[in-house]
């Protein structure tokens, strides 16, 4: 039998440094927990946001980003302060929630949000009722735009207390749109919570609306019913912290020094020899604001010699495209680069529903260039329309000596001033000219239409910033399902997946025990 020797070159195996292996695993766990401390603080503080949702949703528009990086925001010693009181219970919560948290991140600072609700927070929910003299804390958001320190709230002679003009309720039912079924009964249909924060955050810095007049005794704008083109114009106004007032212009001495715009819309009678010397002395003003919108169709000899005196001429025609023997008056075109308060829209297409005529835009005119007038094209017709100065006569085509071809335009602008010299900017007078009003009507309202009529009348106000795509309106939509479908979810929450989840730990269990 033979001894088996061992190896004097085998060493004896060392012993295992459980210490060591110890302090080197307490020190990897330090460095994960040092590693995720130090991302969660970075990312806390540097991130971007990413609105995956299609339509972009929860994205604020351009119009509002760009008022919030505005000198109006900017140079506020001050910030505004926000008070959103909703109870989690209210519908829409997250969604202005979110909203309201955007606005002030997007502020860099000259918004400060609280949120509170009434339910869980009761003291502070007492001091901001106190504060604002509220008898009821309603689901609403407080912007309080005051500069100093002048009261919330104030007693007028008469006794009755109103907020600082500073100060904007902005209630939750007023973020929601409604409409009456056939029943008659009114149901939330849509959700505009940007629009009415914004219009909120416009008016509490501004303090009070820009007031433009509205000439009645010159217009046949239907002002009838909830849905009238008078009501489309106001309600656009209203949101970009305009306020049209009515006034006659017969027998009028001279347009008010106060009114920031005049509006001639949809004009059915023609302007006296009294009534355009008003006209002409409010436009020779070195800041005046002018918003006109032409029916077609209606020869108005005197003010169209006044807009041709400032380069815009409306024809005698209406715009009108054939496809396929059929006659189109819905004009296609496209927003033009020519001024900068449309940049958002610029290159972006739309169509004008309704009956439209063509205006001569002399761009580049010597003779206006020497009396400091600058009219512009705003919008382009596309090509395969013409002006039909014969229209509804039969036949219609393209006659070139007496039809007006391309180029055609819709819509200009007129600045008259020094419009190149940025200290002289601020008192040019400008003019917005648009051949169509039935783009108000409801059934035919654009978005981008509306947008540009906002950024029109921000641009005649001086108030730029506000200028391009304004915020979209969310609507609500029903699913219709049967009783058997809903029977058949109800089943599938209750038993088939508690079922299976059952079934899955079940096989899972039986695994481990094999």
């Amino acid at each position: 039998m033979s001894e088996v020797t061992s190896n004097p070159s085998d060493k004896p195996a060392r012993p295992v440094n459980r210490w060591g292996m110890g302090m080197l695993s307490v020190l990897q766990i330090v460095m994960v927990a040092l590693t995720l401390i130090a991302l969660n603080y970075l990312t806390a503080r540097h991130f971007m946001r990413v609105d995956l949702s299609r339509d972009k949703n929860y994205t604020l528009s351009p119009a509002t980003i760009r008022y919030l990086a505005s000198e109006a925001l900017a140079k506020r010693a001050k910030p505004v302060k926000w008070i959103m009181a909703f109870p989690r219970s209210q519908p829409f919560y997250e969604r202005v929630r979110v909203l309201a948290e955007d606005y002030a991140r997007r502020s860099h600072g000259k918004i400060q949000l609280e949120v509170i609700d009434a339910l869980r927070s009761p003291d502070r929910s007492q001091q901001v009722m106190a504060a604002y003299e509220l008898s009821l804390i309603r689901a609403m958001i407080i912007i309080d735009a005051r500069s100093d320190e002048s009261a919330a709230v104030t007693t007028t002679p008469s006794g009755t207390h109103e907020l600082n003009p500073h100060v904007k309720l902005v209630l939750a039912e007023d973020m929601m749109i409604h409409t009456t079924d056939s029943q008659g009964q009114r149901r939330p249909s849509g959700f505009q919570g940007e629009d009415v924060l914004t219009a909120g955050l416009v008016q509490a810095i501004e303090g009070r609306p820009r007031r433009m007049l509205f000439l009645a005794d010159k217009s046949k704008l239907s002002a009838e019913g909830e849905k009238s083109p008078w009501t489309s114009l106001e309600t656009t106004l209203r949101l970009q912290n305009t306020e049209l007032k009515g006034i006659n212009l017969a027998g009028l001495e001279d347009i008010p020094a106060d009114a920031e715009g005049v509006a001639l819309v949809a004009p059915k009678y023609d302007l006296t020899e009294d009534e355009l010397g008003v006209l002409e002395r409010y436009w020779g003003r070195p800041r005046a604001a002018l918003l006109v919108l032409l029916e077609p169709g209606n020869p108005l000899p005197k003010l169209r010699a006044f807009l041709r005196a400032n380069g815009v001429t409306p024809q005698h025609d209406r715009i009108v495209a054939k496809e396929k023997d059929r006659i189109v008056t819905a004009v296609r075109g496209m927003f033009t680069y020519n001024i900068d308060f449309l940049k958002d829209l610029a290159g972006q297409t739309s169509v004008f529903e309704g009956a439209s005529s063509s205006l001569e835009v002399r761009e580049n005119a010597e003779d206006l260039g020497t009396r400091k007038i600058y009219p512009w094209g705003l919008f382009q017709v596309a090509d395969g329309f013409w002006g039909e100065t014969q229209f509804a006569a039969g036949n219609e085509s393209y006659n070139e000596r007496e039809d007006h071809g391309a180029p055609l335009f819709l819509a200009a602008s007129v600045t008259r001033g020094a419009v190149s010299d940025d200290p002289l900017a601020a008192p040019t007078s400008r003019m917005i000219v648009l051949a169509n009003t039935d783009f108000l009507k409801p059934e035919n309202q654009r978005a981008e239409n509306i947008d540009f009529l906002a950024s029109s009348v921000n641009w005649l106000v001086g108030r730029e910033a506000l200028a391009g795509i304004g915020p979209r309106s969310l609507g609500t939509y029903k699913l219709p399902i049967l009783e058997a479908q809903v029977t058949f979810i109800n089943r599938m929450n209750l038993f088939f997946l508690p079922a299976l989840f059952v079934l899955i730990g079940a096989i899972i269990w039986f695994s481990r025990r094999v």
